[in-house]
């Protein structure tokens, strides 16, 4: 293995133990309120802020595993590591702890939070899987459109009305 192939790998590691220290600090500054202590006083009103910082970083791991994926040559799926890490730890803290203690709000913002991080995580893994994948070969060239690779014209209805029109 080469050092590049290492620092890719290593890269990888840090970006599931990234997305993992996210999701722990995600559900701690989820509870936050406009209460006056940390944030200005308005009306003791919950502001998930932390929402915004998931939908930000969850595709940011996700296009930074894919591009280590890519330089690996391995397949896109490694984009999904820190995403699959960040949705993982956030299900094992919904679980409680030895005494009982629950880090995971039961409101609506913990929907949201899971939504916000897993949606466009989400996006930016199908992104990675999409990117110019399809019809290629291994040695990087593109295969050439073939007439069995998609929908017939001969089986559209507008192909069926020109030939009987035409006297097919």
């Amino acid at each position: 293995m080469s050092s590049s192939g290492t620092r890719e790998w290593l890269l990888l590691a840090v970006l599931v133990v990234d997305a993992v220290l996210l999701a722990v600090l995600q559900l701690f500054f989820l509870p936050m309120r406009l209460d006056g202590r940390v944030l200005p006083a308005a009306g003791d009103l919950p502001v998930p802020v932390v929402v915004v910082l998931a939908m930000v970083t969850t595709p940011l791991l996700v296009a930074q595993a894919a591009r280590c994926a890519a330089a690996l040559g391995r397949t896109p799926l490694l984009a999904g590591l820190p995403l699959l890490a960040w949705l993982v730890a956030l299900l094992l803290l919904a679980v409680g702890g030895p005494g009982g203690d629950q880090v995971f709000l039961p409101d609506w913002r913990t929907a949201v939070l899971l939504a916000g991080g897993a949606l466009p995580g989400a996006f930016a893994l199908g992104r990675a899987l999409g990117s110019g994948k399809a019809g290629a070969r291994r040695d990087g060239s593109r295969a050439a459109p073939t007439a069995s690779t998609g929908p017939s014209s001969a089986a559209t209805p507008g192909a069926q009305a020109q030939r009987a029109g035409a006297g097919e």
